[in-house]
């Protein structure tokens, strides 16, 4: 069975495998087609995917030639392109992506949405977002570092003393924890909002400060994510996070809500009593974000305050986001190889089911079932 690897369009640096993981793929009995230039951004010549025994085409033979076409996005100009049956293996962002979906269904393909992994003991090998997601906690600290016209650690010498940052982190995801980690070994003091109370020993173990708001709704089915929260809750909380902010120097707000809007956690009144100088880097921010003044893929000021809008971090850390990618990517097609080098999409798997958003012509995926409101 041949696989195919496409090259990312836009502004995109990564690529769904490098030439480490695709020599994986060849000891699983598969056979690969690589886009050229596609490992370029991720610094991998056409070269070292040659030597791994892979062949190297142009794009509309990778499609033509390949069962199975890897991507990082979704590759949605070219629905057109994909014969019957073929399967496409990439991040969907069903919502945002809703119309090709069907279309995909329409056309036959199979469709696995790596963002739709189930978030189970046994798949986090191929949790995608997970390793997306460190690479966005770790990333957002520095540029924070960065911006801030103070240091984080705390500095004593004859110039006199300097107070370490305060850095106040929405959302004890796997990228919240990242940051916590990061900023606490930056040597920042770290103060942790989440409406989940089973992280807040994780936090804790990183050496944050978890800040509990009483009365938060927890959803066992919710596969560890977050989920919508009473409005009087809400309000508890954004005046809770008020009273932090307004002492932070830094704020890392990476809380999201699967399928749906960000929660706004940040208002522009509370911007407004920032200290001159902080910093705000919204990881939410392609789902709305979660300051009220966030623009996505936009840095602006507001009464001295910069605020970020980024989601897109693991593409500037082209070369370990690639090879996580990859590697999240293998885990998941072992348990589909068979011995004879085909890919065997068998439903019946947990895994599988959860992680298929169409087949022969249906929604199969449960999460993108409900995300749908199919």
């Amino acid at each position: 069975m041949v696989v195919g690897i496409l090259k990312e369009t836009g502004t995109e640096k990564r690529v769904a495998m490098l030439p480490g993981e695709v020599a994986s793929l060849k000891k699983l009995g598969l056979e690969v087609i690589v886009e050229t230039g596609a490992g370029e951004k991720a610094f991998a010549s056409d070269a070292a995917y040659l030597k791994t025994g892979a062949k190297v085409a142009e794009r509309s033979d990778v499609i033509s030639g390949s069962a199975m076409l890897l991507s990082v996005a979704a590759p949605v100009d070219d629905i057109n392109l994909f014969p019957e049956g073929q399967i496409i293996c990439s991040v969907i962002n069903p919502v945002e992506n809703k119309v090709w979906l069907e279309n995909a269904r329409l056309k036959g393909l199979s469709v696995l949405a790596l963002d739709q992994i189930p978030r189970t003991t046994r798949a986090q090998s191929m949790d995608i977002l997970s390793s997306m997601a460190t690479v966005s906690g770790y990333k957002a600290v520095l540029e924070a570092a960065s911006m801030l016209p103070r240091f984080f650690p705390m500095f004593m010498s004859s110039a006199g003393t300097i107070k370490p940052a305060r850095v106040l982190i929405l959302g004890a995801g796997v990228a919240g924890l990242q940051a916590v980690a990061t900023a606490r070994k930056l040597g920042a003091i770290v103060e942790v909002f989440d409406v989940r109370s089973a992280v807040k020993e994780e936090v804790r173990s990183l050496g944050g400060k978890f800040i509990e708001v009483e009365g938060a709704k927890e959803d066992a089915a919710a596969g560890g994510y977050a989920v919508e929260q009473s409005e009087e809750f809400k309000k508890k909380q954004k005046e809770l996070i008020q009273q932090r902010a307004m002492a932070a120097d830094v704020i890392i707000a990476t809380a999201q809500i699967p399928g749906r809007k960000a929660p706004v956690l940040v208002l522009k009144e509370t911007v407004a009593n920032m200290n001159p100088g902080s910093v705000i880097i919204d990881l939410a921010a392609s789902s709305g974000g979660n300051c009220e003044l966030t623009e996505n893929n936009k840095t602006v000021l507001v009464n001295g305050v910069t605020i970020i809008g980024r989601s897109d971090y693991p593409s500037d850390m082209s070369s370990d986001a690639s090879k996580m990618f990859g590697n999240n990517i293998i885990n998941l097609i072992k348990i589909m190889a068979d011995k004879q080098g085909n890919i065997v999409l068998n439903m019946s798997d947990d895994i599988i089911n959860g992680t298929t958003a169409v087949h022969r012509g249906e929604y199969i995926s449960p999460r993108v079932i409900q995300i749908l409101n199919l």
